[in-house]
C-alpha cells in the first residue's frame, strides 16, 4: 500500500536529480499491515534527544581526525524492515556492521564510498577533493578507517548511556548491500538518517540499530519506573534530608521599621546624635531572617530577658477587625 503525493513522478527532473535511497518529505512508502508500527511517539523522542547527541559529538570527532570541515545532522527516525532498509542503499556502500554488547544482535553504519574514501585521504593529509576510487578499501585503508570508526562508536557508547550502556565492538566493513548481514530480513530495525559532509563532498549516512534488542531499554527510558528498593532507597534520603533540615540553625532578628536617611545626615552624625526611629508605637516589629519578613512581634520580656511575641500580621489583624 502506498500514500498520496503531490511529489515529481519518477523519471521527472526533480526526482532524477536526487541520490539513490533519498526520499522526499510527502512521497509514498510501502506500509506493510503484517508488520504494524513499533516506535511509539515516546520512543522516537527519546531515540532523537540520543542520535542529535551521537551527530554534534561525531561532527566534532570528524572535524578534529580529518583536520577538514564536517557535519553530520539527524534528517530523522523511522522503522524498516531489514530487507526494505537494504533495498534503499546503493552499491557499492561503505557499510560498518558492529555488535551491541551486552545487548543481542548487530548496529550498523553506512555511508557513501566516496566519502569513506576521501576522509582516508584527508587523514593521509591529502585535500580529499580528487576523484576517489570505486572500489573496496586496501588493507592500509581499512586500518586507518577502523580508528576513526572505533572513535565514533565511543561517541555513540555516550550518546546512548541514558538508554542503555553500550560495549559496541566494530565487527566488519561491506561493500555490497546484500552481503552486510546485519539482522535477518524480516527484523524491525531503527534507521536513523543523517546528512554527512565532509570538505565539498557530501551524502546521506544512516545507523542502523534493531528494534527487538532495544525495545526493553526505549521502554524503561520513555517511562522510567523505579523498583521497590529504589522507591524505598529514595523515600529514606527525603525523610533524612527533612529531619536535618529541620535542625539546620537560622539567624533571626526582631526590628524596627527601616529608616531612610540622607548621606549627608549619615556622614555628620557624631557621638550623642539622637535619631527618630519614628516608628509607630502601635506597629509590631518585624522578625525577619536574611532580610526577609516572616513574621510580626511586640516587644516583651520572659524572665528578666527581653523577648518578642508573634502577633497576627498588619492585614491579618485589619480583616479581622473588619
Amino acid at each position: 500500500m502506498t500514500r498520496p503525493d503531490n511529489g515529481p513522478a519518477p523519471g521527472s527532473p526533480a526526482a532524477s536529480s536526487r541520490p539513490a535511497g533519498h526520499r522526499r518529505r510527502g512521497e509514498p512508502r510501502t506500509y506493510d499491515f503484517r508488520r504494524p508500527t513499533k516506535l511509539s511517539r515516546e520512543h522516537v523522542r527519546v531515540l532523537q534527544i540520543a542520535q542529535e547527541a551521537f551527530a554534534r559529538q561525531a561532527t566534532t570527532v570528524l572535524t578534529t581526525m580529518l583536520r577538514a570541515g564536517a557535519r553530520l545532522e539527524l534528517v530523522g527516525i523511522e522503522q524498516h524492515s531489514y530487507d526494505d532498509y537494504v533495498a534503499t542503499l546503493p552499491n557499492p556502500c561503505f557499510i560498518a556492521t558492529f555488535t551491541l554488547e551486552p545487548l543481542a544482535g548487530k548496529g550498523l553504519l553506512a555511508y557513501p564510498l566516496d566519502i569513506a574514501m576521501s576522509s582516508v585521504d584527508h587523514m593521509l593529509g591529502g585535500s580529499g577533493a580528487a576523484d576517489q576510487p570505486d572500489r573496496p578499501m586496501t588493507v592500509m585503508e581499512t586500518t586507518i578507517t577502523n580508528h576513526l570508526l572505533t572513535r565514533l562508536l565511543q561517541e555513540l557508547t555516550a550518546s546512548f548511556s541514558h538508554i542503555v550502556q553500550l560495549q559496541p565492538e566494530l565487527s566488519d566493513v561491506e561493500y555490497n548491500p546484500q552481503l552486510a548481514q546485519a539482522a535477518a530480513g524480516s527484523d524491525t530495525v531503527m534507521v536513523a538518517s543523517f546528512t554527512m559532509a565532509i570538505g565539498s563532498r557530501a551524502g546521506e549516512a544512516t545507523l542502523v540499530l534493531p528494534f527487538s534488542s532495544f525495545a526493553a531499554a526505549l521502554n524503561n527510558a520513555a517511562s522510567p519506573q523505579l523498583s521497590e528498593s529504589a522507591q524505598a532507597k529514595r523515600r529514606r534520603a527525603a525523610e533524612a534530608l527533612e529531619q536535618r533540615l529541620n535542625l539546620v540553625p537560622v539567624d533571626v532578628s526582631v526590628r524596627f521599621t527601616p529608616l531612610e536617611v540622607s548621606s549627608d545626615d549619615l556622614l555628620s552624625l557624631a557621638v550623642g546624635d539622637v535619631l527618630l526611629l519614628r516608628h509607630p508605637q502601635d506597629a509590631p516589629l518585624e522578625v525577619t531572617t536574611n532580610d526577609v519578613t516572616f513574621a510580626f512581634a511586640i516587644a516583651s520580656n520572659h524572665r528578666r530577658r527581653l523577648a518578642a511575641a508573634i502577633v497576627p500580621t498588619p492585614s491579618a489583624a485589619q480583616k479581622d477587625t473588619a
